[in-house]
């Protein structure tokens, strides 16, 4: 029987590298945050506080992210998970892309607030923050650098590290957001441009948006067991219908974690091959962890 017995850890007890350097960026987040807020409360400078508070913000979102890969490296063995744990990789991205739309919305309220009151802008110290803050999440962006597999297809969203790419996209908001107001601030003080720094502030929040839109998209069709991309049911559908009375009467393939699918398929034949012989046609570059197979004779009826 051992033959026939396998785990269902599908490598997620392996530490992925995106872990690492999400904790990393969380360090330094971590630190830029609290001598932010200290300067902020020392100095009296409301835009350092916010700035740090902002910062908190964004050590929060990659703190989940960080939790998602250590829970799911630690549980990958529990057998209640029929299909390991690697959907909990989508779930961090989820959450993650959740904040991010809050942080869109949060930032487009605010940029529309400012433009119906203008505050006052303390320019050299607003510059400084965002300028501290642009260092920062530029490393940050260098350290989790996220580069597309285009092996996958990546519109259907089944092939990347979703929760790394969660924590990149925040870090990654974060510089755009102190890019724009650098941009914004300059304009302001040396042109008289005020109106640059909400406005600014608006182009910012409509990218966080898409970005965060894509991500939704992507996570949540592998949490609903979207079906995998066309590519992989054409290939699998090929090789089992090589033989001239085989047909694939129904076929399920589905995400259950980064790069990884679970396969449900019944064949109908009516000179079935083994089990064995069919699961052998299907190339393992496609990913595809667990297989079952129903095998049903086709009746010749007069």
């Amino acid at each position: 029987m051992e033959n026939w017995h396998h785990n269902h850890t599908f490598g997620q007890d392996k530490r992925r590298p995106g872990e690492s350097r999400t904790i990393i960026v969380i360090g330094l987040t971590a630190i830029t945050m609290v001598v932010e807020i200290l300067a902020g409360i020392k100095y009296g400078s409301m835009a350092l506080l916010a700035d740090g508070l902002h910062m908190a913000s964004h050590a929060v979102a990659l703190s989940i992210a960080a939790f998602a890969y250590i829970y799911a490296r630690r549980n990958a063995h529990n057998n209640q998970y029929s299909f390991g744990t690697g959907k909990v990789n989508a779930m961090g991205g989820f959450i993650g892309a959740l904040l991010l739309a809050l942080f869109a919305l949060f930032m487009a309220f605010e940029s529309v607030v400012r433009m119906v009151n203008p505050v006052e802008i303390i320019f050299n110290q607003a510059i400084f923050v965002a300028v501290l803050g642009l260092v920062v999440n530029g490393i940050s962006v260098f350290i989790l650098g996220v580069d597309d597999d285009h092996h996958h297809d990546e519109h259907a969203g089944h092939g990347h590290d979703h929760n790394l790419k969660s924590a990149y996209l925040h870090v990654l908001a974060d510089a755009l957001t102190s890019l724009l107001a650098i941009v914004a601030l300059l304009a302001a003080k040396y042109f008289g441009l005020i109106w640059m720094d909400p406005v600014m502030g608006i182009v910012g929040a409509i990218l966080v948006a898409r970005w965060s839109y894509g991500l939704l998209g992507s996570t949540s069709a592998v949490l609903l067991d979207h079906q995998a991309p066309s590519k992989v049911l054409e290939k699998i559908k090929m090789v089992l219908e090589s033989d001239e009375d085989t047909e694939v009467a129904d076929l399920h393939v589905w995400s259950i974690g980064p790069e990884i699918y679970s396969a449900q398929i019944s064949i109908v034949a009516r000179n079935p091959a083994t089990l064995t012989e069919y699961k052998s046609r299907i190339p393992e570059t496609l990913g595809i962890v667990h297989i079952s197979i129903e095998i049903n004779k086709h009746l010749e009826t007069e």
